[in-house]
């Protein structure tokens, strides 16, 4: 898929006198073309983002402590660009195609199903014009049907900003970042679907987990678009 790196500057062009155009092919129409985005969906390959190593299930036999993680795409230069375009840009229109490829890869569940995202810094919401995660946990609802409701439970008790800290520094920061609403009702038959956009060392979806697990979840799934590495520091 050669064509994508080649191209992902082309669209930047053609936005200026067209609706949309393609990030990865540049075809005229549509932020992701149906081509590029179904490239993104075969080529998924689950890998757990802790260990980097295959994961096919979703639960990974050498890091058995965490649950099932699903991740869209970890290694599409096209779904980067997007995740970027979408995050940094404010690229609304490209919230329905994330969301369809992550539901693509998620397994479907029993029972009543809660989409929780992971909350954004409100002074993120204020930069870039749109709360990025649950935007996609909105339109992953829709997608899912009936038995899936959004349910934003985790809160942020501080606002540190991440970007740019190493290992440790995050570490320390999400363990102290996250609470859960006072308001929540965690029940037991309930699937928890965490979501995140980007794993970079766990932190912040680890101290997650360690909440709706506290507060009596049973039944918890990661799912995220992709991961990173940053200095391991």
């Amino acid at each position: 898929m050669s064509f994508i790196v080649k191209n992902t500057t082309l669209p930047s062009l053609l936005d200026l006198v067209a609706p949309h155009s393609c990030r990865g092919c540049g075809i005229l129409g549509e932020p992701l073309c149906h081509r590029c985005k179904n490239d993104i969906i075969l080529e998924h390959v689950n890998t757990c983002p802790n260990c980097k190593s295959p994961n096919p299930t979703g639960q990974c036999p050498k890091c058995k402590f965490l649950p099932s993680i699903f991740v869209t795409n970890s290694h599409s230069h096209l779904l980067n660009v997007l995740i970027r375009d979408y995050k940094y840009n404010s690229n609304r229109a490209l919230t329905k195609s994330l969301a369809e490829i992550l539901n693509s890869i998620l397994p479907n569940t029993d029972g009543p199903v809660s989409v929780v995202p992971l909350p954004t810094i409100k002074r993120h919401i204020r930069e870039r014009g749109l709360d990025h995660t649950l935007l996609l946990a909105k339109q992953l609802v829709k997608l899912r049907g009936r038995n899936y409701h959004l349910d934003p439970i985790i809160t942020r008790s501080q606002n540190t900003v991440q970007v740019g800290a190493n290992r440790k520094t995050r570490i320390e920061q999400a363990a102290k970042a996250y609470d859960l609403s006072s308001s929540s009702i965690i029940h037991p038959n309930t699937t928890y679907i965490l979501f995140d956009d980007v794993w970079t060392t766990g932190a912040s979806i680890k101290a997650a987990i360690n909440i709706l697990k506290k507060a009596g979840a049973q039944k918890v799934i990661v799912a995220l678009l992709t991961f990173s590495d940053i200095n391991q520091k």
